[in-house]
């Protein structure tokens, strides 16, 4: 392996202080602004009753809302050219879960041997505590999963309410002396983004990268659209900009060069409100209507109140007025592209460089005086929250799947989709297996649980596939099928073979046999109904105190 190619252990063991930081890091979960290591809540700067609350018109407020709900762990200043804030996100995993880290913010950093003043901060959405956070939804202590049920129900009955789709409120213009995103103006040559904590996340990747940002575009057709696309810092007033092929930015940039048009305006949105936030990297809009989605009128409808934009200063388009940063520039279509990559992708793997890809030419640069900068830790973190997406799925699946109890697909497991249901007749596990895999190109492991089964819980799911499967009859292979474009292991990109896997417990219909037994467990809640109470009563407090030592 040569120099540059660094595997995630020396990553962790990179740096004399990433030592400390772990050590810090080990604090956490009886520090203020510390996550328990059961991804729980402990008492940050403030109590969560005094603190912001949704809808967050700003990241400033929306962060000190998860410090005061203990999910903020600061730390005075890191050295990422010894990739320590990756490592350091690699530990917070190992500590806490993929999905009970604290959010991590950063007041310096350094960057090719200088410190930069921050904050850089990151995995502000990574916490299942804050899917209920971001909609204003109870927080169950302790107990993630919980959290994000509660935001997951208040999102399935506003799509009830909704006949199935989102409220829209559209956005509404303010005066540009009132958006904190024109604080300060930069033109020309006074433009330089290397002075921002951008950072380089991988030692393998091509460089540092702007990888928060909502890319606004505009086309006649499709009309507005705002995505998250990663763009290569290539210097002062050069971006590398790479939206995959059919995302609506590609199509868009596409659709202009096949007009015939020299360039395409664009606007980048960083540190934005955390709905426009995940809104820009996931599918909630409906684009297959009759015209147009307006985004921004949908992160409106989230809010529950309409989001103010502004005019862009070198082009029509508007964007969040009270973002972090505005990115403004020009797109060339014509010509050659650039080279860009490779980029540490979500599938948690290295994905390939690019010889000729988009690029932006920055005409303008607004921000907030002291900008925050974030960073998307990618394929280490769950990017951003996952109720809306998943409540929106739930609510079109079960008209296919009648039965279904509820549909999980977990952010460290990209690939796998887990769904319950209650299953009434012979053959319906499957059946509902196979719909999931046929719709959903990034379900190429489709596991089928009965209602019994918590689908976020790992040891009941994984319980079931080696105790009520039997790989025959009941799994099915699909062939060569639509599959997503950053899974590593494709030999022909975009393509895919899938399995479902039916662990319900197989009727003798299905080859199962007749007398299947009860678990323990649930013969002890029939034979002694009392006796969990009971030991919750006498023995509760005792095993509380143990686990918090």
């Amino acid at each position: 392996m040569s120099d540059s190619l660094l595997s995630r252990r020396e990553i962790l063991a990179a740096g004399s202080t990433l030592a400390a930081l772990s050590a810090t890091l080990a604090t956490a979960g009886c520090a203020a602004g510390g996550a328990t290591a059961a991804g729980g809540l402990t008492a940050g700067a403030r109590s969560p009753a005094s603190a912001p609350r949704a809808p967050f018109d700003t990241l400033r407020d929306y962060v000190a809302a998860l410090d005061a709900h203990g999910l903020l762990l600061r730390i005075p200043e890191v050295d990422q050219d010894a990739y320590q804030a990756t490592g350091l996100v690699f530990r917070a995993n190992d500590r806490y879960t993929y999905f009970g880290v604290p959010a991590l913010y950063f007041d310096r950093v350094k960057i090719g041997g200088k410190w930069v003043q921050g904050p850089l901060v990151g995995l502000l959405q990574a916490n299942l505590h804050t899917d209920a956070i971001v909609f204003g939804q109870a927080v169950v202590p302790g107990n993630g999963p919980a959290s994000y049920r509660n935001a997951k129900a208040y999102l399935a009955e506003m799509l009830k309410k909704n006949n199935g789709s989102y409220p829209q409120i559209p956005p509404v213009t303010i005066a540009r002396e009132k958006a904190l995103c024109k604080q300060v103006v930069l033109r020309g040559d006074d433009i330089d983004l290397t002075k921002f904590a951008f950072v380089q996340t991988n030692p393998v990747d091509a460089g540092r990268y702007v990888n928060t940002g909502s890319v606004f575009m505009n086309d006649p057709v499709m009309g507005g659209n705002f995505g998250t696309y990663r763009c290569q810092l290539k210097g002062p007033r050069l971006l590398g900009l790479n939206p995959e092929p059919n995302q609506t930015g590609w199509k868009m940039l596409m659709a202009a060069r096949k007009r015939g048009e020299a360039t395409a305006k664009v606007s980048i949105a960083l540190g934005q409100d955390p709905v426009v936030w995940f809104i820009s990297g996931t599918r909630v809009a409906n684009r297959f209507g009759d015209k147009p989605v307006d985004e921004l009128a949908l992160a409106g409808g989230f809010r529950g109140k309409p989001v103010e934009v502004v005019k862009s200063e070198t082009n029509d388009l508007l964007v969040p007025a009270h973002a972090e940063m505005i990115i403004e520039g020009e797109v060339p279509l014509q010509g050659k592209g650039l080279p860009e990559g490779p980029f540490g992708e979500m599938f948690g793997y290295m994905g390939p460089a690019k010889e000729d890809n988009f690029f932006l030419n920055v005409t303008a640069v607004t921000h907030r005086r002291d900008p925050w900068i974030m960073n998307a830790f990618t394929g280490m973190q769950r990017g951003m929250v996952t109720s809306p997406q998943d409540a929106l799925y739930d609510h079109f699946l079960r008209r296919a799947v009648p039965g279904l109890i509820e549909i999980y697909q977990p952010q460290d497991l990209m690939g796998v989709a887990i769904l319950s249901i209650d299953k009434k007749a012979p053959g319906e596990g499957m059946k509902a297996g196979r719909v999931v895999a046929e719709r959903n190109p990034i379900a190429k492991v489709v596991i089928v649980v009965d209602k019994d089964v918590d689908v976020m819980d790992r040891t009941q799911v994984l319980f079931a596939v080696g105790s009520r499967w039997q790989p025959s009859p009941a799994a099915e292979i699909i062939k060569d099928v639509t599959g997503i474009i950053t899974d590593p292991s494709q030999p022909v990109q975009g393509r895919t073979s899938k399995i479902v896997i039916d662990a319900t417990i197989q009727w003798p219909e299905e080859g199962g046999r007749p007398d299947f037994p009860a678990t323990n467990r649930a013969l002890l809640e029939k034979g002694a109904p009392d006796a969990l109470a009971e030991v919750d009563r006498l023995y509760g407090a005792t095993l509380a105190k143990w686990g918090a030592t």
